[in-house]
């Protein structure tokens, strides 16, 4: 099989590729582009003992914490934005069940540009004087160590470790059956964790013809090479928003929010109603309303622009 021959897959079958113990780069931030749809899948899997990293490790992450997938995070942060705090992500470490290593935004992207990059750490000064630094160390590997900058005698640098995620989980707006990908809207961390990672399962609104990505080079953002799996699944980030489809789906958010802040037996018959009955994410669809009500989340089409 060519680099470029069968990377169309399910997403039962591309979700298959994840195994238990994994470093998952995920993308999207905050309730934009989060993937979702293998956050579902992951879970009815019963996908165990992962290690979730990202920028910011929203929806997905509190999702998969609560479905019993996560023993660990890295990140710069996990919330909801407006809609408040990861719930079950809180719960998970007040518990001691969750592993969690804070780091920032900047950090986290560092850290994958470095994998990228195929170097073993990246500079970084914004956490000179941070409470970051005054932290205890995990006993397993550096977060952090700090050296003489070499060029300014004086004067000190931080270094943080390369990442290289397992496996990556990203949804998109467009992608072709080889494996170019198309993201509007803002990029987040996503293509540097992309180029650092192992594999890279995509979901997408929409597969277009590859003759389509050749008449437009520009729109694509990560090129074939970097990319396992490519899953057609339209509203796949639902219900977080994707720019120039649809926005965020607020009541959602709210019940789910309302679910994950009572936890117990309310968290488990969400899951067991939206996720666990659901033997695809076409049927969770229909569940929260379908076509008719999630129509009315569109946005204007507007040609995505990088």
């Amino acid at each position: 099989m060519s680099p470029v021959e069968g990377k169309v897959m399910a997403l039962k079958e591309a979700t298959k590729l994840i195994r238990d113990g994994d470093i998952i780069g995920c993308g999207g931030f905050s309730v934009s582009r989060c993937p979702s749809a293998f956050a579902h899948e992951m879970i009815r899997q019963k996908k165990r003992d992962l290690t979730l990293v990202g920028s910011n490790l929203s929806f997905q992450m509190d999702l998969l914490v609560g479905g019993g997938c996560v023993k660990r995070c890295e990140s710069g942060t996990g919330n909801l934005e407006k809609f408040g705090i990861a719930f079950n992500f809180r719960r998970a470490c007040e518990k001691g069940r969750l592993e969690m290593e804070d780091h920032s935004h900047l950090a986290m992207a560092s850290r994958f540009l470095a994998g990228e990059m195929g170097l073993p750490f990246m500079p970084l000064m914004s956490w000179l004087g941070s409470d970051i630094l005054q932290h205890k160390q995990p006993s397993t590997e550096k977060k952090f160590t700090m050296i003489d900058d070499p060029f300014n005698p004086g004067k000190r640098v931080c270094l943080v470790p390369a990442l290289n995620p397992d496996v990556s989980i990203i949804h998109a707006q467009k992608a072709d059956e080889m494996g170019n990908v198309m993201l509007g809207g803002c990029l987040f961390h996503e293509v540097e964790m992309v180029r650092a990672s192992k594999k890279v399962l995509v979901t997408c609104e929409k597969i277009v013809n590859s003759k389509e990505t050749r008449k437009n080079p520009q729109m694509t953002t990560i090129p074939y090479i970097y990319v396992t799996a490519i899953v057609e699944q339209p509203w796949g980030a639902h219900p977080t928003s994707v720019f120039g489809y649809y926005d965020y789906d607020g009541e959602h958010l709210n019940h789910y929010q309302e679910c994950a802040r009572a936890g117990g037996e309310k968290y488990e018959r969400y899951l067991n109603e939206y996720v666990h009955a659901s033997e695809t994410f076409d049927e969770y669809l229909e569940k929260v309303g379908g076509t008719q009500r999630l129509s009315k989340l569109r946005t204007s089409r507007r040609q995505i622009k990088r």
